[in-house]
């Protein structure tokens, strides 16, 4: 492999890492304050892909208004999960109230499906289709985004958790839900806005990344799955372990696909992040064993 292959597909590899970093934002923000793993985060994602080519495309609005109301309209279908399946499961178990996430998946997924039908849509590139010479690679302009978008979510989610009231208020609630409450700090509307906010960033992802990648109904399913290995993989502790993981999760994807050799080929590239995901679980079986029996 030459070097200026070799970027290419380090290129490649820190944008799909991009994309399963803000997807594992969302995962981290709501075990946080609630200790439920949302398996309906990738369904955010699609949900912010398909609405903004309904909007930019059927609906006729400018491309910025259409990839706002999008992010908006995620956020609000966050609330409406929150409030009618998870907090209306009063006495349910951390585990119960998981499952309902898959339930819920499965309903989006669903109604998505009957919405938007089957076939794969392409909203429209942010700034151009000519992809940009760096350094004897090529970059997509949308690629850029991508990039750019995660690098500056990851920034104004670290300014909202350390200077605002809000956010003080959610890392207490993550800290000791039951502490947090007894100084005012109520635990349920802080799980709200961890789901509304989680719901928002996979928005994001979704209209910056569905015109690099296209997007369907169904592809909330691996997009979910890796933004879990990538919050998986920074332990579910700070959104800039979930980011980092991301990107380490991309870049392997990108360099095991580029060595082509056995099952490191593209059509066993989705399966790489599962093989990560069985090593962590390895890796940390003893730790979370030693936690269980200590807690």
């Amino acid at each position: 492999m030459s070097a200026d292959q070799f970027l290419q597909y380090l290129v490649s590899g820190v944008t799909q890492g991009s994309i399963y970093g803000l997807i594992g934002l969302g995962f981290t923000i709501i075990y946080a304050v609630t200790k439920i793993i949302n398996f309906a985060q990738g369904e955010f994602v699609m949900l912010g892909g398909l609405l903004s080519f309904t909007l930019a495309h059927s609906a006729g609005l400018p491309l910025a208004p259409a990839l706002i109301v999008a992010v908006i309209i995620a956020s609000l279908i966050g609330a409406f999960m929150y409030l009618l399946a998870i907090r209306t499961a009063k006495s349910a178990s951390v585990v119960s109230l998981i499952i309902i996430t898959i339930g819920a998946a499965i309903f989006i997924r669903g109604i998505a499906g009957e919405l938007w039908g089957v076939d794969a849509v392409r909203p429209p590139y942010f700034s151009g289709s000519t992809s940009l010479s760096f350094l004897g690679a090529y970059i997509h302009p949308q690629a850029l985004w991508i990039i750019g978008t995660t690098v500056v979510v990851t920034i104004i989610l670290h300014l909202f958790l350390t200077y605002t009231m809000v956010g003080k208020a959610l890392k207490a609630c993550a800290i000791n839900p039951v502490a947090s409450s007894m100084v005012g700090v109520n635990p349920k509307i802080m799980a709200l806005i961890a789901f509304v906010m989680a719901a928002a960033i996979g928005g994001i992802g979704g209209v910056v990344m569905a015109p690099f990648t296209l997007t369907a109904y169904n592809v909330g399913v691996m997009l979910g799955l890796k933004g879990f290995v990538a919050a998986a993989i920074g332990g579910f502790k700070s959104p800039l372990a979930a980011v980092f993981g991301g990107l380490l999760l991309g870049i392997v994807e990108s360099l095991a696909v580029a060595a082509n050799w056995g099952p490191f080929t593209s059509a066993y590239k989705d399966a790489i992040a599962l093989i990560v995901l069985m090593l962590i679980l390895l890796v940390r079986s003893g730790k979370l064993a030693e936690e269980e029996r200590t807690g």
